[in-house]
């Protein structure tokens, strides 16, 4: 298998039967780091151990070729040349030095393989781990995760998304039978021109702020009576889109009466931290969640991805390599930065970054200079806390167009990224008819993890 990395250790996958056999033997596992699953669940069963997670999704599917499987020797490579990472023989996009000087933290994924081209698809499959289709409503990985690691008296939402892009299919980004209770609070733009060179983007969270002319008592007054008639409504009405409509309500009151909106106010952060972000809604939505990180929330999630020029996001069929510039260029400030911020304030090492979208794209580049759906064979990276950066997974062929070594799929990436955040994989969740269903289904990379 291939390891770019100094140190790697033979690289490995644990099976469900490892999983349960190890799991049996209780803190015995924790004095050896061999056993690395044992040793996730020991560690998020301390008390003064917090984890958090951040997905940064990639709307569109980005290109492998064009980020962290560079093909420089190659036809398929294209325009982009590949630079030095801090890692020796880790080379990745000349279009991303901030990652680059951060690649000890990196472990890419370059032998990923679904099935999935459609963008509706793909986004379903690798946002849930299940492909689409049946009659069960399969919750995001922000439901499933914030589940386990959320607390849920805190002051702030367990699970944020900020700039979703839900075009594509909105059922990916639901927390399914698990019901509104773990549905994301979504943050967006506030501001029409929030992307526009001479200004940072505006986010917010809707419905935070009074009506202009109402004052608190009055407010309150609103809500007793608000509440009076709702408890009798949803007795009468106990199915899943009221009950959604009543938690959304109740999550916007709780925080406007509380500190922790603050977390969401941008203005708090000095200018030099913003800009070294990015003007943007993702480098904002990175410094976002940074703050939400460092204030107890679970799992944060930024999109990257908008609707510019008639393209979406990484959806690059035409003029490839403008759009990926650009997108890169908002991707290294936003990502690195916030890696760097996190560990300055010592919260990398309790905090698991995955970073992918719903494919790849096409190595061949087809005739308007743009790359097209590729399932076949394609990246994504986890980096952070549990997770044993400075090196890349799996290989490619020299053309890019399969795997040749270390290939994963979507429910061993899922696993991976849930024992580096010490949670049981194969814990099972109910559906609303009785039906168990795991949290992830899939081999765990070992020698991904710390």
């Amino acid at each position: 298998m291939s390891n770019t990395n100094a140190n790697a250790s033979a690289p490995a996958k644990w099976t469900r039967r490892d999983w349960l056999r190890w799991s049996g033997y209780g803190m015995w596992g924790a004095s050896s780091c061999a056993w690395l699953p044992e040793l996730a669940r020991c560690w998020a069963q301390s008390p003064q151990r917090k984890r958090h997670c951040i997905l940064l999704w990639m709307a569109g599917g980005p290109s492998q070729t064009d980020t962290f499987d560079m093909k420089p020797n190659h036809a398929n490579g294209g325009e982009f040349e590949e630079i030095a990472t801090s890692v020796p023989g880790l080379r990745i996009s000349e279009h991303l030095p901030k990652l680059a000087q951060q690649a000890d933290q990196l472990a890419i994924l370059r032998g990923v393989q679904t099935k999935e081209g459609d963008h509706g698809r793909g986004t379903y499959l690798m946002r849930t781990g299940h492909a689409p289709g049946g009659p069960v409503r399969y919750p995001t990985l922000g439901s499933l995760i914030s589940k386990e690691l959320g607390e849920p008296d805190a002051a702030l939402p367990n699970y944020v998304s900020v700039s979703p892009r839900q075009l594509f299919n909105p059922a990916a980004f639901s927390p399914g039978f698990l019901g509104p209770r773990y549905a994301a609070v979504t943050v967006g733009a506030r501001e029409a021109d929030a992307t526009a060179s001479s200004s940072f983007a505006q986010l917010g969270v809707d419905h935070l702020q009074l009506p202009q002319g109402v004052a608190d008592t009055r407010a309150d007054r609103r809500l007793d009576l608000w509440n009076g008639l709702q408890q009798p409504f949803l007795a009468r009405h106990a199915v899943s889109a009221p009950q959604a409509q009543d938690t959304a309500y109740r999550r916007a009151v709780k925080m406007m009466h509380s500190d922790a909106a603050a977390a969401f106010d941008l203005s708090r952060e000095p200018e030099e931290v913003r800009e070294a972000y990015g003007r943007g809604v993702f480098g904002q939505g990175c410094l976002i969640a940074r703050r939400l990180i460092e204030r107890g929330v679970p799992f944060v999630e930024v999109t990257l991805g908008g609707f510019e020029d008639n393209a979406i996001g990484w959806d690059t069929h035409q003029d490839n390599f403008a759009t990926v510039r650009r997108l890169s260029t908002q991707l290294d400030n936003g990502w690195g930065t916030l890696m760097s911020d996190l560990r300055d304030r010592g919260l990398l090492q309790d905090t698991t970054i995955l970073w992918m979208g719903e494919f790849g794209r096409t190595p061949r580049i087809n005739d308007n200079a743009g790359r097209d759906h590729f399932p076949n064979a394609w990246s994504c990276v986890l980096a952070g806390g549990g997770i044993q950066g400075g090196q890349a997974y799996g290989q490619t062929s020299e053309d890019g167009m399969e795997v040749v070594d270390g290939k994963v799929e979507v429910g061993d990436i899922l696993s991976t990224l849930c024992l580096a955040l010490g949670i049981d994989p194969y814990q099972e969740n109910q559906t609303d008819i009785g039906r168990p269903i795991a949290i992830a289904e899939g081999t765990p990379i070992s020698s991904v993890l710390a």
